[in-house]
């Protein structure tokens, strides 16, 4: 459903696009199993990339507050693997800044060069840009090895052919180039809605969504 937002994509209801609709409609309605944030208390964010999008956890002592992810815009799948990687650290930082502006965060990435980017001594002009912005926070980068790091590894590998799932009590922001906006209902889950299928292979996608949804019931159920 968000290819039918694009400029010059016809608008065509289809009947993906009602299960989509009838879907969304059911996650905005059930209470998503999620705890409350405590801004008196350190945050931990975990964060990964991949070639198809980025994806975000936001926890506190092991407990899942928000899930985040989006797919990569078309000039993004240009980037290198570390700009990707420090992407995902940039979108998690401006979805929940309402959470971690002022208060202490530690961020968790299994990319490894990412811990000595406020010592690097040659930046691209992108990266310089987000320092400027990291710099804001009262924060550490983490080395998380990605065996461990399951959860937004999953999110951020979803396939545009299926749901990707943001959770939040609330917060909306724009996106890293201005050019769009992601949004969070109070209380509810938030998804973006589904998008045409992809040239996939059908074993890949299913075991990404068998995956990703063990984990979340899992941590939610913590």
């Amino acid at each position: 459903m968000t290819q039918l937002l694009k400029k010059d994509k016809k608008f065509e209801w289809t009947e993906k696009c009602e299960e989509s609709f009838q879907e969304l409609k059911t996650k905005l309605t059930t209470a998503p199993i999620l705890i409350m944030p405590d801004i008196t208390k350190t945050f931990d964010v975990y964060c990964d990339a991949s070639k198809i999008g980025l994806g975000c956890v936001l926890m506190q002592e092991g407990k899942v507050i928000s899930y985040l992810s989006r797919q990569l815009k078309p000039h993004e799948q240009n980037y290198p693997t570390h700009d990707l990687e420090l992407a995902a650290v940039v979108l998690a930082l401006k979805v929940w800044r309402h959470y971690l502006m002022g208060n202490r965060c530690e961020i968790y990435s299994d990319h490894k060069s990412l811990k000595y980017i406020f010592t690097q001594k040659e930046l691209n002009m992108r990266q310089r840009r987000w320092l400027e912005l990291i710099k804001d926070y009262d924060m550490e980068i983490h080395y998380h090895p990605g065996k461990a790091n399951v959860v937004a590894d999953a999110l951020s590998r979803l396939p545009s052919s299926m749901w990707r799932i943001t959770s939040s009590s609330v917060g909306a922001a724009a996106d890293e180039d201005g050019g769009g906006a992601l949004a969070e209902s109070p209380g509810h889950s938030f998804l973006t809605l589904r998008v045409p299928e992809q040239t996939c292979p059908p074993d890949s996608v299913a075991m990404a969504a068998t995956e990703l949804f063990t984990v979340l019931i899992r941590l939610g159920s913590q």
